[in-house]
């Protein structure tokens, strides 16, 4: 079987051209330089009020991006097709808002292990920044009548948290304008046949809004092909029904939905048609994408161009109460700056250059410890993920090992614990990748503020890790490594009391906790993530991530005994 017809130029391409598409067509959006982010045109209107930042995987369109403007989100960041943005991304997004004087940022995640991680991981590291932030966790399934531990699902009602916060914080003239239509497959009258047969991997150039058959058929092209098709013909002086459009030209733009294209697609389509006017020196002066003249269930698009001038543009500008007119910008496409300079972080963690202190060898002592053994637990950590998982948990671990170690080579161990954190947290959110580097990345970067160069002892350590363990929880329902994780760092607050010289007592009781939080996972049934998708008869050895930790702890043990 081969893919479904698409309009677009390519998979790998096609959300970052729907997103230019989006922006260049509305004179109130722009795009952050280097990332999938859309923000308001206008953020010194920002200054001194919340700014509201969403997001979450493409395909869902027009959320989260067509909700971004004034009385409604601040910004948007997208991420693949149906996959959560990175926390990179995230976090770039809450700076520019910061950086415009937003007094704060509200965080609007839908009920997604990945949306909740990764918007959790970049509120925290942005919480490092200085930055008042909070997140808020919409879940409005109403589908199971007996939720998972997981909790509901975030879905549509979304876009109303985005509202109620948003809202919170006659002429006679010569209208010279050509259509026409491409369409990838059939309409049907209800309780009739398709209108026309249109065999797989053909289009239909020309067709009418009816289901009429069109004047050409010809082989599926690329999105930027086609409309150079569609184009074309439109202004093509052989043709008595063309449209005269020459270089200088002002025109208004109509990309219509014929029914059935994705908003992503239109969004494609919309880019394709600019860029293509633009390449001939015409200036597009407005833009409409979306469904305003359809054929049912036709997956198709038409092109209508208006010549325009200033009295044409005063009167297509003038509001109307008509609820399918699209509140349109009234700034010119073409000429208009639309990409914004990101200001996020010019450097990593990981690149900046530290210098030691008396910490320094303990430090790279236990590190070197906690790597050899991770690597150590490479294959029994991927036998246990096998029987839950996809397997590869061992490899992630060793990926974040190997790159410790390589930074380790070429760089000091700084004397700031908590310098030395955000270092690591930046390695494993670069190199562990998924859920786990997610995971780590989240619980060091809250431990990070926790631990100075002055402020070193036991009890300091034992709140850093309350810390980190305490996002974790915020941002995740459900975490067999958490199992592992909190009655190890119960008993090691513990330390915040040890008396002089009991402090390696606690770190051995701790560690024997974690290895029983480990070892009791074998009960579990798993909530959340490629396990939950498993018969509970089938999963009866522990989990590999609890028991990756309770490995790291006891690494830390044997490495402070000796």
């Amino acid at each position: 079987l081969k893919p479904k017809k698409k309009l677009i130029n390519s998979a790998d391409g096609c959300v970052d051209e729907a997103l230019v598409g989006l922006v260049r067509a509305s004179g109130g959006l722009s795009l952050l330089k280097g990332h999938r982010v859309v923000l308001r045109s206008d953020l010194d209107n920002l200054r001194g009020k919340v700014a509201l930042l969403s997001g979450g995987g493409s395909g869902h369109e027009p959320a989260h991006g067509g909700y971004v403007g004034a009385g409604m989100l601040s910004a948007a960041v997208a991420g693949g097709v149906f996959a959560s943005p990175p926390p990179a991304s995230i976090l770039a997004a809450i700076l520019s808002l910061h950086n415009a004087g937003a007094s704060g940022v509200l965080l609007i995640v839908k009920n997604y292990t990945g949306d909740r991680l990764n918007f959790g991981l970049a509120a925290e590291q942005a919480r490092n920044h200085g930055v008042n932030v909070d997140m808020v966790i919409v879940a409005d399934d109403c589908a199971f009548n007996q939720p998972s531990k997981a909790g509901r699902r975030g879905l549509c009602g979304t876009i109303f948290i985005h509202k109620l916060a948003g809202a919170l914080a006659e002429c006679v003239g010569v209208l010279i304008a050509g259509t026409l239509g491409v369409s990838l497959s059939p309409c049907s009258v209800p309780g009739c046949l398709p209108s026309f047969e249109l065999p797989p991997g053909e289009m239909e150039l020309g067709l009418g809004i009816h289901g009429e058959p069109g004047i050409k058929r010809s082989q599926v092209a690329s999105a930027d092909e086609i409309v150079k098709t569609m184009i074309d013909h439109i202004t093509n002086p052989d043709s008595q029904s063309h449209l005269s459009v020459n270089s200088g030209d002002s025109v208004v733009v109509c990309v219509n939905n014929l029914g059935a294209l994705s908003c992503l697609e239109m969004a494609v389509v919309t880019r394709a048609t600019i860029i293509c006017l633009e390449s001939r020196g015409v200036v597009v002066a407005r833009v409409m994408s979306g469904s305003f003249m359809t054929s049912l269930e036709m997956a198709g698009v038409s092109l209508t161009l208006m010549k325009a001038n200033l009295e044409t543009l005063r009167l297509f500008d003038a509001k109307t109460a008509a609820s399918a007119w699209p509140n349109l910008s009234s700034v010119s496409v073409s000429g208009r700056s639309y990409m914004i300079e990101s200001q996020a972080m010019s450097t990593r963690p990981q690149d900046g250059t530290y210098s030691e202190g008396p910490l320094s060898p303990v430090m790279r002592k236990v590190l070197e410890r906690v790597c050899s053994a991770l690597l150590g637990k490479q294959e029994e950590l991927n036998s246990l993920d096998r029987a839950a998982g996809d397997g590869d948990c061992g490899n992630t671990h060793a990926q974040a090992a190997k790159a410790i170690q390589e930074w380790l080579r070429d760089h000091v161990v700084p004397g700031c614990p908590g310098q030395l954190l955000s270092v690591l947290a930046g390695l494993v959110q670069e190199k562990m990748g998924g859920s786990s580097g997610a995971l780590y990345s989240l619980f060091l970067t809250a431990a990070a503020g926790h631990v100075t160069e002055g402020r070193s002892n036991a009890a300091a350590w034992a709140n850093a890790m309350h810390a980190g363990t305490q996002a974790m929880r915020r941002c995740v329902a459900v975490c067999p490594s958490l199992d592992a994780l909190c009655p190890a760092v119960d008993e090691l607050m513990k330390l915040t009391k040890a008396p002089p010289g009991g402090e390696m007592a606690v770190l051995q009781n701790a560690v024997e906790k974690a290895s029983s939080g480990a070892e009791s996972t074998r009960d579990l049934t798993a909530r959340a993530g490629r396990a939950s998708y498993i018969a509970a008869e089938r999963v009866t050895l522990p989990d590999p991530g609890a028991v990756a930790v309770a490995a790291i702890l006891k690494a830390v043990l044997e490495s402070l005994k000796g």
